[in-house]
């Protein structure tokens, strides 16, 4: 957040100036009137006291974030275009070009340090704790598609052979989907076992008295 305070003959006077400052229009700021302008003495023949107000800007995360994401990309020597958006509540980056490959990593894992990177540099302009998901072409839906295929392809592995099938390591946001994914079958068990960042969901059938 960014806080200007003015002092001005005119209340207007004092709210121009911190509108100036800070370089935003009035109706995205907030503005606090800290005092009003009086007249001094008798008749006002001694002068009047100025008006003081406090005007406060809060950044918009998501044009922090493709900020912080551009800076980024350059030093890589990317060239990208980002858009910001807020669906369901969710606000979130999506980046868009060619060859971003780079951004994505194996599994994922660059675009997961991009994330954390990000909302790292955009919480700390901000008054609050802010998540923002950032995404490059679509990948994180085309992943979840392709976990959610994986997750049921296997499930019936298990209730065919009675084994149980260990996944590879994946961070907490990618065992989510496969637990959503088997929550609802009967005959399904699924579980997380080891430590992080080589924590693995494990598909099993369940126990009779889980069934029963």
């Amino acid at each position: 957040m960014r806080i200007a305070e003015k002092t001005g003959k005119t209340v207007e006077d004092a709210i121009e100036a911190c509108l100036t400052e800070l370089g935003v229009k009035r109706e995205n700021a907030t503005i606090e009137v800290l005092e009003e302008p009086v007249k001094k003495g008798l008749f006002g023949l001694l002068g009047t006291s100025l008006a003081k107000v406090r005007v406060s800007y809060e950044d918009d995360p998501g044009i922090l974030a493709c900020q912080f994401l551009e800076e980024v990309c350059t030093a890589m020597g990317v060239q990208a275009e980002f858009n910001s958006g807020q669906k369901d509540k969710q606000r979130y980056v999506n980046i868009t070009g060619s060859e971003l490959g780079i951004l994505i990593g194996r599994r994922g894992d660059t675009l997961e340090a991009l994330q954390f990177l990000t909302n790292l540099a955009v919480s700390k302009k901000m008054s609050e704790k802010i998540r923002i998901l950032v995404d490059v072409e679509g990948y994180r839906q085309r992943r979840e598609d392709t976990l959610i295929s994986l997750a049921k392809r296997l499930s019936e592995r298990v209730k065919r052979t009675g084994n149980r099938v260990v996944l590879e390591p994946m961070n907490p946001h990618e065992r989510r989907i496969i637990h959503t994914a088997l929550q609802d079958d009967s005959r399904i068990s699924t579980f997380s076992e080891g430590e992080e960042p080589h924590r693995r969901v494990i598909i099993s059938l369940k126990k009779t008295k889980e069934i029963s």
